[in-house]
């Protein structure tokens, strides 16, 4: 009989007709929705960084692919779809240029150094955004709307403040705060749902992911006496959940391919989701959530693979005893066994080995990428602070030639007196010396800050006079609560300051004011109104104490 020699190729056997290039092309329409309200909601500058994350990760990619001599293959519109997720995680307010070192990172370092496409650890474009978080945290949690700085949904509720269903109905359509594609839960349903339809994901990720969470909030709302379905709802249409649940948890390269993996991966999500939101220092927990399970991927599917062919079934009687009878042939043989033991402990040491020189080498990686950015960075923030410094001063004391300040200056001792014989709330940050066009002096420029604000500390820079009159007052940072603390930055409150004469200490009323030391308090923010007062008296008199007044 002549022998047949047969070639069989590589797993898997059963193919599908679907391309990379087609799945991918796919996930693009369905984030289509999220993208255009994104850019309708909040305008042209949500446009201009989704056309950056795009262009960027796509000539990035080719780039390190042309560089290293490799097949280039943005064709695949993978990058595509990184740069599309990175700009929908990106609040609308963050320079270009940030969003375009965020799009280096997720294209060179997460997805190319690991392998491209399919090999790498962690989704890219929630690395991207964790690196962007950690590296320019202050621009990336600063969320605007229609000109306005906001909380987002999440914040709010963290500070105690009331929501109710008609907060809900604008989360779910998307009229809040947040990140360009996080805000209309509608638009991505809408999205998941195409991606269902046309079998580009599983369910069971999603369904678990957003099951298990929910039921966690319920139980907490529960303890907490809470309305158990409105404080759910909120979290489920708030904080990038659905865009974390649809688009980024299911990523093929980075979630298990098994069944019962990818329900066990949804639960742990959920869980950590939770965890994270509501006992953390964050009110964000999606985008480490999934960067975290997606490093328990490889235990997940190694717990949950399927049983070989066959294996499990019932033997006869007959062929126990045969196995039966080989197993005891197998074991008399002691050399055997210590030879297969010896193996595996060589096998356990190559592991162990490989995964600290991978996490070794990661943490190189992302330090050099670091320093290199905070480098790169270093000089454009502080030519930022010092425009928004030089404009503030314009804005306490209008009349002043020139501001004159000591970049060296100890402010010791000044705290010292500040704190024993002042306010010991307060704290001197600058003191500014404000001169004419003959260089005579004509009062101070403070900076001070008030520890006890009701969200935390409160910066507040004033123009004072050599007769103690306030020029003017800049709320330069604040966490108070949206709606009630945050009004004190506004014109109709500082405004009350500014101009009075003979005037040392202030006091402020709920009654409406009857003198010039008196001024209105913001209502529903008695906090925030007494730590301001208190602030604009403590800098009265420290320009008291410099000769002021006289």
């Amino acid at each position: 009989m002549e022998d047949m020699n047969l070639k069989v190729s590589a797993s898997p056997h059963v193919r599908s007709k679907d391309t990379t290039s087609d799945i991918m092309f796919d996930v693009i329409i369905a984030l289509v929705p999220a993208t255009v309200f994104g850019i309708y909601h909040f305008g042209k500058s949500a446009a201009f960084l989704v056309l950056a994350c795009i262009l960027s990760c796509v000539g990035f990619e080719a780039l390190y692919q042309w560089g290293m001599k490799k097949k280039v293959t943005i064709s695949d519109w993978s990058a595509v779809v990184t740069g599309l997720l990175l700009a929908l995680n990106l609040p609308p307010t963050l320079p270009i240029w940030m969003a375009v070192v965020g799009s280096a990172f997720a294209i060179i370092i997460v997805k190319q150094l690991f392998g491209g496409l399919g090999q790498n650890f962690m989704n890219p474009a929630l690395g991207g955004r964790c690196f962007l978080v950690m590296a320019f945290g202050s621009f990336m949690t600063n969320f605007v709307v229609d000109g306005v700085t906001r909380a987002t949904p999440l914040t709010t509720l963290r500070l105690g403040l009331p929501l109710d269903f008609s907060d809900i109905k604008n989360m779910f359509l998307g009229f809040t705060a947040g990140t360009i594609g996080e805000t209309s839960a509608a638009a991505l349903l809408i999205g998941g749902i195409y991606l269902l339809i046309k079998k580009v994901i599983s369910p069971r990720i999603p369904v678990a992911y957003i099951g298990t969470f929910a039921i966690c909030i319920a139980i907490y709302a529960t303890i907490k006496d809470f309305d158990v379905l409105e404080y759910t709802l909120i979290h489920l249409c708030s904080g990038g959940l659905m865009l974390g649940a649809w688009f980024m948890a299911t990523d093929y390269a980075t979630s298990p391919i098994t069944p019962n993996g990818k329900i066990v991966f949804g639960i742990l999500l959920g869980l950590l989701t939770f965890v994270l939101r509501i006992f953390g220092s964050s009110t964000e927990g999606v985008s480490y959530a999934i960067i975290f399970c997606n490093l328990l991927v490889p235990l997940i599917e190694k717990a949950t693979a399927p049983k070989s062919f066959g294996q499990g079934a019932e033997i006869s009687k007959e062929d126990k005893k045969t196995k039966k009878e080989s197993k005891k042939d197998v074991s008399d043989s002691e050399e055997k066994k210590d030879s297969d033991k010896e193996e595996k402990s060589k096998f356990d040491t190559k592991s162990v080995v490989k995964a600290i020189a991978a996490i070794f080498t990661i943490t190189i990686i992302m330090g050099a990428a670091l320093g290199l950015v905070y480098n790169l960075t270093k000089e454009p923030i502080k030519e930022a602070q010092e425009k928004a410094k030089l404009e503030a001063y314009e804005k306490v004391y209008p009349t002043a030639y020139d501001i004159i300040t000591n970049p060296d200056a100890d402010y010791t001792q000044a705290n010292d007196i500040m704190h024993q014989g002042i306010d010991p709330n307060v704290t001197l940050d600058e003191l500014g010396i404000a001169v004419d066009e003959n260089g005579n002096q004509i009062g101070y420029v403070i900076t001070v800050t008030h520890s006890q604000g009701y969200g935390g500390d409160i910066q507040i820079m004033l123009g004072i006079n050599q007769k103690c009159v306030i020029q003017g007052i800049e709320i330069l940072a604040h966490s108070e609560s949206p709606g009630f603390g945050e009004e004190a930055a506004n014109p109709e409150f500082k405004n009350q300051f500014v101009g009075k004469h003979e005037v040392l200490e202030f006091q402020y009323t709920k009654t409406g004011s009857t003198s010039d030391n008196v001024v209105d308090a913001i209502s529903g923010a008695t906090i925030t109104t007494s730590a301001v007062v208190d602030t604009v008296n403590a800098a009265l008199v420290l320009t008291v104490l410099l000769g002021g007044g006289q």
